[in-house]
């Protein structure tokens, strides 16, 4: 046996025994259906989730850039999700960390686990003690697993949903949640949702590998909420794209990045203002001023933010300009 493999081994006794004594300590009763997917063009990984089960998105999804993604529900020991991910970050395969996982526990009939790795292997594990309708599904850079379901057409429903939606893995995955609410879902009705996606390559820079981060913590329609905020959390990132080409002196893609942060999230206030400032800061002033008082007239409090940021150079000092922007309303 060589060096690496000492180590490799080692890491994963420490790991089983640490599972162990987790046994000790509160197990979640977490039912739930959920979706473990990789994207194979972008390698982005993530979980999408859905429970009768308050705040759920500490509990269930769990990710790591370059790494891969975890799922664990059913009555869970939330220490599958970072186990899992320190073995698959040292080398081991998706099935081999789940193998070692599932060794080390010796309540694992009672566990519902699903994992996949940054290369795509994914595993799977129903326990016989999960309360049935349960099941899963592992596909082509997917595992679909559920319990406590209405029935056992809810993780095939999830399954099939995935491979027939086109476009982002983010769209793949809720559509695959919407699936399961379709079919009747969770036995106890629905409460909430979350959804975490990170890159397929690790920067270092753990807090910008996550391209989604979203949690319903407690919703009569987690589901439709979870999509809203998926909607809002994408004009953002437009934003943000528009803020990063202006920096680069390029105010056609930043005005094209404004226009579709305003068409996903059209009564955000605040990403109108931006876009407002953007066009008065490259000298075009006649441009902002019909947003300007489309904004004054919702919420006049604005006015008093135009006359701050030229303190901090962020509108110009130009005491005509801020005065032809506060005007707008008169």
């Amino acid at each position: 046996m060589n060096y690496n493999k000492v180590v490799l081994t080692a890491l994963i006794l420490l790991l089983c025994t640490t599972l162990s004594n987790a046994q000790e300590l509160k197990s979640y009763p977490c039912h739930t259906y959920s979706i473990v997917a990789r994207d194979s063009v972008t390698g982005e990984m993530g979980v999408a989730v859905q429970s009768h089960y308050f705040s759920v998105g500490p509990v269930v999804p769990w990710a790591e850039a370059g790494v891969g993604a975890v799922a664990t529900q059913s009555l869970v020991d939330v220490t599958y999700g970072p186990l899992g991910l320190d073995l698959m970050r040292a080398g081991r395969t998706a099935q081999d960390a789940l193998k070692a996982l599932l060794a080390g526990d010796k309540n694992n009939a009672v566990r519902q686990v699903a994992m996949i790795d940054a290369s795509g292997n994914l595993a799977a594990h129903t326990g016989d003690k999960c309360i049935p309708a349960a099941g899963h599904i592992v596909g082509k850079n997917y595992s679909v697993q559920a319990n406590l379901m209405l029935d056992d057409k809810v993780w095939p429903a999830m399954a099939k949903a995935f491979e027939n939606t086109k476009g982002s893995l983010t769209e793949r995955m809720l559509a695959a949640l919407d699936a399961a609410q379709a079919e009747g879902g969770d036995i106890r009705g629905k409460q909430s949702a979350a959804i975490l996606i990170v890159k397929g390559k690790s920067t270092g820079k753990p807090w910008q590998d996550k391209v989604l981060d979203l949690r319903v913590e407690d919703n009569p329609e987690p589901l439709k909420e979870l999509r809203r905020l998926v909607k809002i959390a994408e004009a953002y990132h437009h934003s943000d794209l528009g803020d990063l080409a202006l920096e680069k002196k390029d105010l056609k893609t930043a005005l094209k990045e404004y226009a579709e942060a305003k068409r996903l999230y059209p009564e955000s206030i605040e990403l109108k203002f931006w876009e407002a400032t953007a066009l008065v800061n490259n000298g075009r002033v006649k441009e902002s001023l019909p947003i300007f008082k489309e904004i004054f007239e919702k919420e006049p409090i604005w006015k008093e933010l135009v006359k701050r940021l030229p303190q901090v150079d962020m509108l110009p000092k130009d005491e005509k300009v801020i005065k032809k922007i506060l005007d707008v309303t008169k």
